[in-house]
């Protein structure tokens, strides 16, 4: 019967849902707690309204939703610029290849023990000790998008993260205290990190070099940065080239952790 048409499903159907599901998931992880969540309601709400416009057959308001969304591309592509970057060095990363990290980014398919959680605890209590003595320091928390283009740069390291590796790596008279300190899952993975350094006009005087280090990789990738500012020995909370406000430390702690999972 016609009417049961829909219910003709074939295994490409499947497979075509469960990609444009994946997708979907992905455009909402890249966006979700930025200003582009914003900007995607309102483009989802101006194509709802044109579908309805063009329903009622209101000629008038229907052209001129009709003449937006047709353009809409164009508007997408200036608008995402950041996010459609991200996006595309998630796929053509050499880490997303890997099995281990292929396994991470579908968590509801991985095994809990597969990753070390980070110890977000350790890591603040490094920062509230080099900001006490006015030490500067910029550490990089690796998610899904692979830090290997930086890392190069840089020393490869493989130690387990503490509070007192942290200060020793960032100590003023230390040879790797230049440059930042690349954190996967538990363990400092590379120490004096050139980072690419972010152009924005909007960033505030008062943030130096540092700061615009920790802008530029969050920019370009969906790494999370610290930094502990030199002259004033304020922590400083870095996602998607924005600054994150907290109160207190413990704030900023559970926001890292959920920022992590």
């Amino acid at each position: 019967m016609d009417f049961l048409d829909f219910l003709d499903f074939k295994l490409i159907d499947i497979i075509d849902i469960v990609l444009v599901a994946f997708l979907f998931y992905y455009v909402y992880k890249l966006v979700k707690g930025t200003v582009a969540i914003n900007i995607l309601i309102g483009i989802i709400i101006v194509y709802l309204i044109w579908l309805l416009t063009k329903a009622l057959q209101m000629e008038l308001l229907s052209n001129i939703f009709g003449a937006f969304i047709s353009g809409g591309v164009f508007a997408l592509i200036v608008v995402f610029q950041q996010e459609i970057r991200k996006f595309l060095l998630m796929v053509g990363s050499t880490n997303f290849a890997s099995k281990r990290n292929f396994v991470r980014h579908f968590k509801f398919l991985k095994n809990e023990q597969l990753t070390t959680l980070t110890d977000v605890n350790a890591i603040l209590t490094a920062c509230e000790k080099m900001g006490n003595t006015k030490t500067g320091a910029i550490i990089v928390l690796e998610r899904n998008n692979s830090l290997d283009f930086v890392k190069g740069s840089g020393d490869k390291m493989n130690i387990e993260v503490t509070a007192p590796i942290l200060e020793s790596i960032f100590f003023k008279n230390s040879p790797l205290h230049d440059g930042a300190a690349i954190i996967q899952d538990n363990y400092v993975v590379a120490t004096r990190v050139i980072l690419p350094v972010s152009n924005e006009r909007n960033i505030p005087l008062r943030f130096g070099l540092r700061h615009r280090a920790a802008v530029g990789i969050t920019e370009k990738t969906d790494a999370l940065a610290l930094v502990v500012s030199e002259e004033t020995g304020q922590i400083s909370y870095i996602k998607n080239g924005e600054f994150v406000l907290f109160k207190d430390l413990p704030e900023l702690a559970n926001t890292i952790t959920k920022d992590l999972t």
